[in-house]
């Protein structure tokens, strides 16, 4: 893999807090545009991802007939995103797949809605597709088959939106994230704590774990897409480390110069304060809200989808088959995923890829 100081990961995808709600705001601005230019009349998803309107005609301008749906605001789709985010998570522990998957699979959706909104592509296909790229970028390979048998989706969904993100992605798949970093942290660290004896280990391998599930968290927020992954994991260490384990404090203190990083230890420590108060006040998605925000959704976005789910949802009727139990959320155009089947899906991880 090569270096990340000069990667496209750290020249085009980290951005400041302005720049990326601006992204946020032109993706969500062009959607209403549309919806309020052609209403909802049917609307095609083209090869390279962009939208066009056929068949137009009705009773208003461009075919539109009645009042135009409610779109969503620039937060409705941030929770939506995130909710979204969190089931990555949930359908890759249900596939036993690696952490990097996990991590890879949610920057690219992170990524994709930097530059569309979810009022233009549907975040459920979307997600499922950004895990199926970044099992095959980490060279974990499920096939689109596998993944849509796991959890009851149709493969060919998967399979349609994959030049879609791949276009949305600019076809720059090389991923950073902070569980690498904090496992050669970790490493790095075992010098300061080894004065400890084994007390010392024991708290640094506590502390790993804790460390662990902070970084699961702090991949449903913005920070992956504002600060590089090392200072995200040294983040995640120093939130894990609340109650003192480890002489944490120590070790960054010596990290400038250890390191030869070119910042001081005061300029790390304003950088670390700032993630760790941007987690502590993300907002995460309260399923009866984003339930709401769904229904809004169904409305304002391509309805080309709702035909396809209700077509499926018909031949599942006629072949006396009832649609998977609802483990997630429940609207009148997607069916649920149903993550339980998944975990008679083969078996991918090995105990020592928890944290790679």
């Amino acid at each position: 893999m090569a270096d990340f100081t000069t990667s496209t990961h750290r020249k085009r995808w980290i951005l400041n807090p302005h720049d990326l709600t601006r992204k946020y705001q032109a993706a969500n601005q062009r959607a209403v545009d549309a919806l309020h230019k052609y209403g909802a009349t049917r609307v095609e998803v083209q090869p390279d991802g962009s939208l066009t309107y056929p068949g137009a005609g009705g009773d208003g301008e461009n075919g539109r007939k009645g009042p135009l749906p409610e779109h969503l605001s620039v937060e409705e789709e941030l929770l939506v995103r995130r909710f979204y985010e969190n089931k990555i998570q949930q359908v890759c522990a249900a596939f036993r797949l690696p952490y990097k998957i996990q991590a890879t699979a949610i920057m690219y959706f992170k990524r994709f809605y930097q530059q569309w909104s979810v009022m233009e592509h549907d975040p459920k296909n979307i997600m499922l597709t950004c895990i199926y790229l970044a099992c095959k970028v980490e060279e974990s390979h499920v096939s689109a088959e596998e993944l849509g048998k796991g959890i009851q989706q149709d493969p060919q969904v998967v399979l349609k939106n994959e030049m879609i993100v791949l276009q949305g992605l600019e076809f720059e798949l090389i991923v950073y994230t902070p569980y690498r970093s904090m496992e050669g942290f970790i490493y790095d660290m075992e010098p300061f704590v080894q004065r400890m004896g084994s007390a010392g280990l024991e708290a640094l391998q506590e502390l790993r774990a804790v460390a662990g599930r902070v970084v699961d968290n702090m991949m449903l927020t913005d920070a992956p897409l504002l600060y590089p992954p090392g200072q995200l994991a040294l983040a995640a260490l120093r939130i894990a480390n609340q109650e003192p384990k480890v002489d944490l404090d120590g070790y960054l203190q010596a990290l400038p110069e250890h390191k030869s990083l070119q910042q001081s230890y005061a300029e790390l420590i304003a950088k670390l304060d700032a993630i760790q108060f941007l987690v502590k006040g993300t907002k995460q998605p309260v399923e009866a809200e984003v339930r709401h925000i769904d229904r809004k959704l169904k409305y304002c976005r391509n309805p080309s989808l709702q035909d396809e789910a209700k077509s499926k949802r018909e031949r599942k009727i006629k072949r006396g088959k009832r649609p998977p139990s609802d483990v997630s959320m429940t609207n009148a155009v997607d069916e649920p995923l149903d993550l339980n089947v998944a975990h008679d899906a083969k078996r991918r991880q090995s105990d020592g890829d928890a944290l790679i």
